[in-house]
């Protein structure tokens, strides 16, 4: 694949810390950044090695740049309107969760793209996260049976930046709404409690999807969780999978011998981790989360005119299933 010319919007520190050194790590080459400030731009474009054009006009920009694809990375609240204004303008674009604050608006933003005959993808990136890629390989090859219930925990301090329940599940939980709806399909029951407590967050939920999988999930957003953590937790018919804060998945066979487990060697697991060395730095953290691979699954979709596996299409069902849990808890 040749190298693709991405354009970016907004340098912010998600941006910087993730995006950006992911997309040049999977290949992309920074044509033009386009942020508030001239001199932030310029910045951004040094930082990452890149001698292309510096804005401070997102419009000037998509007129002047011809890109393989556009890079959104803003305030939630602007992303909508930045998404709309890249279609408008014949781009390809990459858009950071969320994309539309419910299914309505997602739904606005896919029609739109769909009419302009754009890519538009939305940053899933756990989709593209190996331990979880590995974990749906399972799910779909069946060699353990079916997929039949699952445990998920997220927990995470996100006091900082989600003051009620709605802004945690669109702006921080939503990462693992949409993996639910990646490894087991589309939810057609839910119930949920929780306990209101301003920005404080503590929900249990569960939920029954349209091939027979039962689950329930864990969601908290409390200081207490300054250690963000996350797993889930799989049974299937002839045995159990666990994936356990990214870098690790445990897979365990029942047994298939006639003595019983406790009387010889008869059970096995499998446990697939990384290896770590100082040559992997921190790229290893943005290969693990799934950044890297997103970024080049969008490049990979804006040359080939594909359809991405987190399009805006299918973004309308994970806004859809935020509203529905929403909803639910009691």
């Amino acid at each position: 694949m040749k190298k693709a010319k991405l354009c970016f919007i907004g340098a912010g520190f998600h941006a910087s810390t993730n995006i950006y050194p992911s997309a040049v790590e999977a290949g992309a080459e920074i044509q033009a950044i386009a942020t508030r400030n001239i001199e932030r731009s310029k910045a951004a474009l040094l930082r990452f090695g890149s001698s292309g054009k510096a804005y401070d006009n997102t419009e000037l920009m998509l007129q002047n740049e011809d890109c393989d694809g556009v890079v959104v990375v803003a305030q939630p609240e602007d992303q909508t309107a930045l998404a709309l204004e890249c279609i408008r303008a014949g781009k390809n674009v990459y858009v950071d969760k969320p994309l539309g604050w419910n299914a309505a608006e997602a739904a606005a933003v896919a029609e739109a793209a769909q009419k302009a005959g754009v890519v538009v993808m939305v940053g899933f990136m756990k989709r593209y996260a190996p331990v979880y890629m590995k974990l749906k390989e399972l799910i779909d090859g069946g060699s353990m049976g079916r997929a039949c219930s699952f445990q998920m925990k997220f927990a995470v301090d996100s006091t900082p930046f989600c003051k009620d329940e709605e802004q945690f599940m669109k702006l921080a939980a939503i990462h693992m709404v949409d993996l639910m709806r990646f490894l087991f399909g589309e939810v057609v029951q839910v119930t949920g409690t929780t306990i209101k407590d301003g920005e404080h967050i503590n929900q249990s939920i569960s939920l029954k999807f349209d091939h027979g999988v039962v689950g329930s999930a864990y969601f908290a957003g409390m200081s207490a969780w300054s250690r963000e953590s996350e797993s889930v937790l799989v049974t299937f018919d002839d045995g159990f999978a666990l994936a356990d804060e990214i870098n690790t998945l445990t897979v365990h066979h029942s047994r298939t011998g006639d003595n019983l487990p406790w009387k010889s060697l008869e059970e096995q697991d499998s446990v697939f981790t990384p290896s770590g060395s100082p040559m992997s730095g921190a790229y290893r953290d943005l290969y693990l989360r799934g950044f890297v691979g997103e970024m080049a699954h969008f490049m990979e979709c804006c040359q080939n005119k594909a359809v991405p596996h987190s399009s805006g299409k299918d973004n309308i069902e994970t806004m859809a299933l935020c509203d529905t849990i929403l909803a639910s808890l009691i």
